[in-house]
């Protein structure tokens, strides 16, 4: 059993961990890097496979190239988008890339523990969910480390495998920058900058079927 205080931390993490996209040049210590990896090493996955990889990238050249591989998908991206929200989503920055002092690249390993995996059987996706989980334990381990975290999650992954030398079977799931910022939101940033509002949990939940209503008891038996 945990005591109150120590849930309210827990909880309290996962309401502070943000998405970052600015950050310091000061250098990160190899400890909390150590850390970090070691929480995402510990996320569940299903059936054991742990079908993730850490690419870490520190060059300028690297980050560089990463960047403009952002940078192309971004522009790409943008035409979907009309107005204020096509203003605000070429406003969200792909120099973290290049500020950050750490870039990871975390990939999947479709192929990892074989052709029979217990669970991967049945759900093929369940790998992509594995390293989701992983990704998640490493958030919340840099939030605690006081370390910003940004997850860039667009580019064509075929330019991220030419960069980085992965091999065509393997995922290039995240590319995620670590490092100190001077700017720590209260809220979101996609919040912030009205791309979308919080929706309410209560209408996001159902009982017994999809769209059925109703209201948890005091206690579940």
């Amino acid at each position: 059993m945990f005591s109150k205080e120590e849930r309210d931390v827990v909880y309290r993490v996962i309401e502070r961990r943000r998405d970052i996209r600015s950050f310091l040049p000061n250098p990160i210590p190899v400890e909390a890097i150590q850390r970090i990896l070691a929480a995402g090493h510990s996320g569940p996955s299903v059936g054991f496979m742990q079908p993730w990889n850490f690419i870490l990238i520190t060059t300028d050249e690297v980050k560089e190239r990463l960047a403009w591989a952002a940078e192309k998908e971004r522009k790409a991206l943008a035409i979907h988008y009309d107005g204020e929200k096509k203003n605000n989503f070429l406003e969200l920055k792909v120099e973290g890339l290049k500020q950050a002092p750490l870039t990871i690249c975390v990939t999947c390993d479709p192929t990892r523990g074989g052709s029979h995996v217990l669970g991967r059987n049945s759900i093929p996706e369940t790998d992509i969910m594995s390293v989701s989980c992983a990704i998640q334990n490493m958030w919340l381990a840099s939030c605690v480390e006081g370390i910003a975290l940004g997850w860039v999650s667009f580019y064509k992954k075929n330019d991220v495998r030419d960069i980085l030398n992965i091999p065509p079977h393997i995922d290039p799931v995240a590319l995620l920058s670590l490092g100190y910022t001077e700017n720590y939101p209260d809220s979101p940033i996609l919040e912030l900058q009205n791309w979308e509002k919080r929706r309410d949990l209560q209408k996001l939940i159902y009982f017994e079927k999809w769209g059925a209503e109703g209201e948890l008891k005091s206690e579940i038996d």
